[in-house]
């Protein structure tokens, strides 16, 4: 662990004097990079600074008792040992978690992709109800929200699928758990005996990709053009603005059409598309992962059942991690933080015990290495 720590602290002081290089500053990506590299370190190096001077005020604690004769005084150093002691405890608890290396996607944006399962209306319905939700959450936290696609579901304001851009600082670490089968459970209002139905939604969570993540070949591509309409099937416009793109590779078929613009909804479907090959291999190092792993809390599986909302009760229920909370209105109002930092900390604790990492025990006879 202190070796873990000291190259920390290391690559810390490294980026800090690369920060006040010239050159790094005459380049902006790569000013960037460091500078976000520094800022995740931060957190940890000042929890090793905090550590330390807690092990160096414990030593000379413990060398006053052996020196000193005065009962008052060696009272006060007993007492302040031990109240010492239980914050050293307590960031040795810490310590290993802030060692592990953060996720590299955590901070980028992400697509996230919404489509009504099984049930009918209710699951549309129920669809455009968690979109909805994931809108409040990321007006919660000053986050952008743009729709890239939708597919109204024809009536009652249900949708079929929806598409979502949502943008700000750290996005992906927070929204990287909602993949997966969401099942609700309630009496719909067109149910006239009261009978209580299951219907399902699923959620695709894609971190944006960006240029140099994902290299499209001109030649992988086939792109058509058509007339994009609405439900029903009538004209929304009159020219052929809906762009339809299919990687040849994978087969993958991405269209958008809500633009009046060709340009706008080519790009909107490029960056869709790139955010489903970046996400195939995630999921194809996850599947490697998960052989080593007891489990994946956020291995991102779309077949997964993930959540259940019911409704009667005012219970939602994480399955993953068993985690049930009774407030259901507020977490469909985006009241999600509860639920995704009880998921996070699942997560670091399944990483910490693959990593094989233990608490600092050799430290505490002096001020460290």
């Amino acid at each position: 662990m202190r070796e873990a720590l000291e190259k920390a602290k290391a690559r810390f002081d490294e980026l800090t004097r690369l920060l006040e290089d010239p050159a790094v500053h005459s380049n902006p990506a790569e000013l960037r990079r460091v500078s976000k590299e520094r800022s995740g370190l931060e957190p940890l190096i000042q929890a090793v600074q905090r550590y330390d001077r807690l092990l160096e005020r414990i030593h000379e604690d413990a060398m006053l008792l052996k020196s000193e004769r005065d009962p008052e005084l060696t009272a006060m150093a007993k007492a302040e040992i031990d109240e010492l002691s239980v914050e050293r405890d307590r960031l040795e608890a810490e310590l290993p978690h802030l060692l592990l290396p953060p996720d590299p996607l955590d901070q980028k944006n992400v697509i996230v992709e919404i489509r009504a399962g099984t049930g009918g209306d209710e699951a549309a319905l129920f669809a455009a109800e968690v979109m909805r939700m994931y809108m409040k959450y990321a007006e919660r936290h000053g986050w952008k929200v743009e729709v890239l696609s939708t597919s109204m579901s024809g009536g009652a304001g249900g949708i079929k699928e929806v598409t979502l851009l949502i943008a700000g600082d750290g996005v992906y670490r927070r929204f990287k758990y909602e993949s997966g089968v969401h099942r609700v459970q309630r009496v719909p209002e067109t149910e006239a005996s009261g009978r209580i139905h299951t219907s399902a939604v699923t959620v695709a969570v894609l971190p944006e990709a960006e240029e140099v993540d994902v290299d499209l070949k001109p030649g992988d591509l086939q792109i058509d053009v058509f007339r994009s309409s609405g439900p029903g099937g009538q004209s929304v416009n009159t020219a052929d603005s809906a762009v339809r793109i299919r990687h040849l590779p994978t087969g993958i078929v991405v269209q958008c059409q809500d633009e009046r613009s060709q340009l706008k909804n080519k790009a909107k479907a490029l960056k869709v598309l790139r955010a489903r090959l970046l996400d195939m291999e995630i999921q194809e190092q996850n599947r490697k992962l998960a052989q080593t792993r007891k489990s994946q809390v956020s291995s991102g599986d779309r077949s997964a059942k993930i959540r259940t909302y019911n409704f009667p009760q005012g219970r939602i229920t994480d399955h993953r991690i068993g985690l049930t909370l009774y407030r259901l209105t507020d977490v469909m109002e985006g009241d999600l933080t509860e639920i995704t930092d009880a998921l996070f900390a699942a997560e670091q604790a399944e990483r910490l015990a693959s990593s094989g990492d233990a608490a600092p025990k050799n430290d505490r006879a002096g001020a460290g290495a």
